[in-house]
């Protein structure tokens, strides 16, 4: 428990001082070092790292850094989809989740690497910055769809939340940070809902798990006061990036193929499929209109809610 107990102060201290990246490490350590279940090493994360979220989220809170009417309309629609992606994943096998699980984190890391817009004056300013018309579409929208994706998938879901925080509602890396904290906890709570009926936590494992991130977390937000937000957003796509190729060359084995072809053999799995990408395109579709962007629609004052 001490090796597990050193790995989740790590764990934490990523979580504190990126806001996000917790989970990411939560998941693979839990089955790939300590041998755990994919699906109960998912629901030990949501708990790990709802509650390191929570303490993590107090040095944020004092600066400033946390858009609360931005937190509270992007968690209350990421509730009601990382509750529906924690029912959607007993449908799933182990081994697919961890595959979609590096998917998903090779797509975000891209994301936010691929982003060489400079950084706004407003990202470097001490002092969160939050919109001055909080553009609650697209918080509802990007909340609903990423509380989804970290619901099935079984994290907390700061890997996802501050690059669409950042690249999709406009927020500066410093608001994101702390934002997608409070975001996390709430998407960890409806996560671990979702995942109730499914899952068996081991109740040792997770307070030693809990004990540790908590303390790295408390670390993290505060050494996160002294680095700029540049740095943060290049480092944060590149763990990312790291993670993802990991997670991918220990998941895609020649049983997740050989399961991969059962399900297309059988059509009403395939049926499903067809469905689900139908859905997922008209998804995107009505994302693209709410993100169309009126002029001026970004701008800001120093104002935190």
């Amino acid at each position: 428990m001490i090796t597990a107990f050193a790995l989740a102060i790590a764990i934490g201290l990523l979580l504190g001082l990126l806001g996000g990246g917790g989970s990411i490490l939560t998941v693979p350590v839990l089955v790939y070092l300590l041998h755990v279940a994919p699906k109960t090493a998912i629901a030990t994360s949501f708990v790990v790292v709802g509650i390191s979220s929570l303490m993590a989220l107090i040095p944020h809170a004092r600066r400033g850094h946390v858009c609360w009417k931005s937190a509270l309309a992007f968690g209350t629609a990421g509730m009601l989809g990382a509750f529906g992606g924690g029912r959607l994943a007993g449908q799933f096998s182990g081994d697919l989740l961890m595959a979609l699980f590096g998917l998903v984190t090779l797509v975000t890391a891209l994301a936010m690497i691929a982003n060489k817009r400079p950084p706004r004056p407003d990202e470097v300013i001490s002092g969160g910055l939050c919109p001055l018309n909080t553009p609650y579409p697209r918080l509802l929208f990007d909340g609903l769809l990423v509380g989804g994706l970290t619901g099935l998938v079984g994290v907390g879901g700061g890997f996802l939340i501050v690059p669409a925080l950042v690249l999709l509602v406009d927020l500066p890396m410093t608001a994101a940070i702390g934002t997608s904290l409070l975001i996390i906890v709430i998407n960890a709570v409806a996560g671990l809902a979702g995942y109730s009926n499914h899952a068996q936590l081991d109740l040792t494992l997770t307070l030693t798990f809990t004990g540790g991130a908590v303390v790295g977390s408390l670390l993290g937000g505060w050494l996160s006061n002294y680095l700029s937000p540049a740095a943060l957003r290049r480092g944060f796509g590149w763990f990312v990036l790291l993670v993802a190729g990991y997670v991918l060359s220990n998941a895609v084995t020649a049983e997740l193929w050989s399961e991969l072809q059962d399900l297309i053999a059988d059509r009403a799995h395939v049926n499903r499929l067809l469905a689900g990408i139908a859905i997922l395109l008209t998804l995107l579709l009505i994302g693209g209109r709410i993100h169309r962007r009126p002029p001026g629609a970004s701008a800001k004052r120093p104002l935190t809610h």
